[in-house]
């Protein structure tokens, strides 16, 4: 492969499909070798801030523009990326195995371009359809509340991508999701979300491997109940590096690749949700660590969505109740409901099951939240196009906002 900055240059050529389309596009690169016959050929500009994703941006479109003086009704089949020594080829498919078909081949046949906003999000049958086609990308993917996410979005069309530090965990879930849907539905990535050039190499990876992204959940979160009177400094600092510091890595790394996309797709609107928790709108007795990490994560999503509107990125936070049923409650050594009966936060509570009894009993809906509770929260802050800056409860009435 060619050292083209993929984080870079391809959600910048993704971006004119999207803009055009009104729908997803997926990129696949390969080198770029002899220019393709009709391939569209950029030379981007020197530099990587913001002036020169400005400046490459307009050689986009100035080179589009000209390509389609002859073609008004199509799209190229593939966009050759020039950087001094350096060049890249992106071939386009409305799958990501399309696209890597039409790179093995190197088919550069134009694209027909449909009348725009056929298959706009708006037009979804069902909710979930607002998702179909779409990049996705869920940290804490491989167990829990993010597997249950990837799982919805796969089933509902999205490619995922799952990133985790557990990246066998990844890779067996991407593994039985690509058979069961019969096609690329899900790629594994190692993350540690706590870690600045782990989560840079992500967002470049999602890059290099579909040209951009649509929709990044913040999935990825730690735990560590205990008094503040008694709470080690080191526990305190690894429950807030990775679920607040964290969380501002992932919309650095995450609002810079949408920034480059929007530039040549400014119709487009992208979604960074974070999963926060009902414990980010209330405080948390002897959990103070994971509450005040939950709080810090509301004041960023929305400050973050003040500043990323203007490149049609919507930051919204989902606040769930509890996954009583996922490993954070029920692991049988370092579960919630282990630590909180060790930690004698709830009073009188004798056994595991006790302390279960007891945080039902919390919820008005009689039960936790479940996969598909989240599900449907994320569809719709994806379908409103008029909601940022959010905090969506989803607590069976257990927290209400005011």
């Amino acid at each position: 492969m060619s050292d083209i900055d993929h984080a870079f240059a391809a959600p910048l050529a993704r971006g004119l499909y999207l803009d055009a389309f009104a729908r997803p596009v997926f990129l696949s690169p390969t080198e770029a070798g002899t220019a393709p016959v009709d391939a569209l050929v950029v030379e981007l500009a020197p530099g990587s801030d913001a002036a020169a994703e400005g400046a490459s941006a307009q050689a986009f479109a100035r080179a589009l523009s000209a390509w389609r003086e002859k073609r008004a009704s199509a799209l190229p089949g593939c966009v050759l990326v020039r950087s001094g020594d350096s060049s890249a080829a992106y071939w386009p498919g409305l799958s990501l195995d399309e696209a890597r078909r039409r790179a093995a081949r190197r088919d550069s046949a134009p694209m027909l371009l449909p009348p725009r906003g056929e298959a706009a999000a708006g037009s979804a049958r069902a909710r979930g359809g607002v998702v179909d086609g779409r990049i996705a990308l869920v940290t804490g993917g491989a167990q829990g509340f993010g597997e249950e996410i990837v799982r919805g979005l796969a089933s509902s069309g999205a490619l995922v991508l799952v990133a985790d530090l557990n990246i066998a965990g990844a890779e067996r879930l991407c593994a039985a999701l690509n058979a069961e849907a019969g096609r690329t539905a899900a790629l594994p990535v190692a993350v540690d979300v706590s870690d600045e050039a782990s989560v840079a190499a992500m967002f470049a990876l999602a890059a290099k491997e579909a040209g951009g992204i649509d929709l990044v959940v913040s999935n990825a979160g730690v735990l560590k109940a205990s008094s503040v009177l008694d709470q080690e400094l080191g526990s305190f600092k690894f429950v807030t590096d990775v679920n607040y510091v964290g969380f501002f890595l992932m919309s650095k790394y995450a609002g810079l690749l949408l920034r480059r996309q929007s530039r040549t797709a400014p119709r487009w609107a992208t979604d960074i949700v974070q999963i926060n928790s009902k414990s980010g709108l209330q405080g948390s007795n002897k959990n103070g660590s994971y509450a005040g990490s939950k709080f810090g994560g509301l004041g960023l999503v929305q400050s973050y969505a003040l500043e990323l509107v203007e490149w049609r990125v919507k930051v919204n936070a989902i606040c769930p109740g509890n996954f009583f049923d996922g490993p954070l409650w029920s692991d049988p050594e370092k579960g919630l409901f282990v630590q909180y009966l060790r930690s004698g936060k709830v009073p009188g509570a004798a056994t595991v099951a006790d302390v279960k009894a007891a945080y039902e009993a919390k919820v008005p809906m009689g039960r936790g939240c479940e996969g598909p509770d989240v599900m449907r929260a994320i569809y719709y802050l994806v379908e409103q196009e008029y909601e940022t800056g959010q905090a969506l409860p989803v607590t069976g009435g257990q927290v209400m906002l005011n």
